[in-house]
């Protein structure tokens, strides 16, 4: 692999937590697996979390000692490329599962037109392998499993899979219960609902 190539490891929010990971050797490279070490940091960025807050992060870089690869560790409170935590994000994909508009959306979270219309436009083009990724995800996680019935709308139905898969891991591992569903998904999808692969960000 060539060692310019940068990719992008969804990891937790706690950065003690997260560095005391990367330092012990306990992080895996998404690529080959190998061990992650420390690499510096990537840039300063600005998010926009729920009602208006704003949160600063600074992401750690971690170079792979196998393929060479650089990551960007993303806390799972944020998705590749996105100026707007994944719990506001998500929280626009419901309302869009309920047949509302980019319009309505917006205006119900306070954010520009634009930016939501980029989602919904988006999403759509993944929500099918979303839609599959969790329902195997609830399948495997709960002990009686019951999947969402199909709906008219894949977009719908893909969010319909990632709240039930939510569910199921919260009940069985208490401490998925502290994120959001989005926060969950974005972490257990490798970032990747709204775009088919991670980016560096």
């Amino acid at each position: 692999m060539h060692e310019a190539e940068v990719g992008v490891l969804i990891v937790d929010t706690d950065v003690v937590r997260v560095e005391q990971q990367l330092r012990q050797g306990r992080l895996e490279c998404p690529s080959c697996g190998a061990v992650l070490a420390p690499w510096g940091h990537g840039r300063p960025r600005e998010v926009r979390g729920d009602l208006g807050a704003r949160l600063f992060l600074r992401p750690r870089r971690a170079r792979c000692s196998g393929c060479g690869i650089t990551h960007v560790l993303l806390a799972q409170v944020v998705l590749p490329r996105r100026m707007d935590a994944a719990s506001v994000i998500g929280a626009g994909l419901e309302i869009a599962a309920r047949g509302m508009g980019h319009r309505t959306i917006a205006a119900e979270l306070g954010l520009a037109e634009g930016t939501v219309r980029g989602w919904v436009r988006r999403f759509p083009f993944r929500a099918e392998d979303v839609r599959r990724h969790f329902t195997v995800a609830l399948v495997a996680l709960a002990d009686e499993p019951v999947v969402p019935e199909a709906s008219a709308s894949t977009l719908a139905d893909a969010v319909s899979a990632v709240v039930a898969a939510h569910r199921a891991a919260g009940a069985k591992w208490a401490g998925v219960n502290t994120v959001s569903r989005w926060e969950f998904a974005g972490r257990v999808i490798a970032g990747s609902l709204l775009t088919c692969a991670s980016s560096p960000s």
